[in-house]
Order: C-alpha cells, then sequence, then structure tokens
C-alpha cells in the first residue's frame, strides 16, 4: 500500500547521479514533481521505461514539472548508467541507508531488496495528487503520467 492520493510526499534527502543532493522539499512552491521509483539500472524494463522518458523529457522536465527517479542503486551505478542511457535527469540514490526512502512512500519489497515500480505527481503544495504502483515486472504507462500533470 503505497502513500495515498491527497497526502502530503514524505521529504527526502538523496545524492543524484552526480553526487548533488536533492530534496524533494526544494522544489515546493516551485515545481510540481514526478517521482519515479524503479528496481534497478542496467534492467530491461527499468532501461526501457527510463530511456522513454528521456525521449519525451520536455513534458516530464520544464518551467512547471521536475522529474526524479529513484532506485537503490549505488550513486557510482547510477552515474554510469545514466551516461551510458544518455539521462539528463536526476537519477537519485537511495542506497544508503537502504531503502529508505522507497519505504517512506511504501513502494519498497522488503524480499527483494529493492523498490517496486511506484510513481508519484506530487503537486507544488508537496501534495500527492496522482499515484500508481507497479510490480516489479510491469512496466508503466507514460501516457498516465502525461494526463496526472495536465491535470494539476
Amino acid at each position: 500500500m503505497a502513500i495515498e492520493v491527497g497526502s502530503k510526499a514524505p521529504d527526502f534527502e538523496l545524492k543524484d547521479n552526480h553526487g548533488a543532493t536533492v530534496r524533494l522539499s526544494d522544489f515546493r512552491g516551485e515545481k510540481a514533481v514526478v517521482l519515479l521509483f524503479y528496481p534497478f539500472a542496467f534492467t530491461g524494463v527499468c532501461t526501457g521505461e527510463l530511456c522513454e522518458l528521456r525521449d519525451q523529457l520536455p513534458r516530464f522536465q520544464n518551467d512547471d514539472v521536475q522529474l526524479l527517479a529513484v532506485s537503490n542503486d549505488s550513486v557510482p551505478t547510477l552515474r554510469v548508467f545514466g551516461e551510458q542511457e544518455g539521462l539528463e535527469y536526476p537519477l537519485l540514490s537511495d542506497f544508503w541507508p537502504h531503502g529508505e526512502t522507497s519505504r517512506a512512500y511504501e513502494v519498497f519489497d522488503e524480499e527483494k531488496g529493492c523498490a517496486v515500480r511506484g510513481t508519484f505527481v506530487i503537486d507544488r503544495d508537496g501534495i500527492v495528487r496522482w499515484s500508481v504502483v507497479n510490480g516489479l515486472p510491469d512496466a508503466r504507462d507514460l501516457n498516465e503520467y502525461i494526463k496526472a500533470l495536465d491535470s494539476l
């Protein structure tokens, strides 16, 4: 059971693939956030989803919206993954304390040791306005994110 629509999104502080600190609260009052949790870099479904976002990046990262992708991989792993795939948006590491942010959003799979495919659209006030959680093997529909963003 993930964080519910209408609730305040838990703040977090994570390092991105370049080692910079990113906080959800940095975007409050400024931009809506598409917060996307994915299991692991370099895996087939994850790479496909993240590359699809890359290919439509202006819809998800612009003056009104910030895309943040979170996995339980380490910063060096995310750096190589981002460079290899040409991902020009923040890849955040929820590596240590392992899965702390994924747990806060209730999308951490304790058995597998990674986040499931959870996506949250968070408005400028920090309120979750839309979410979807898919199992590990199930890719998400990008068009659903677009509809959710258009409704803000």
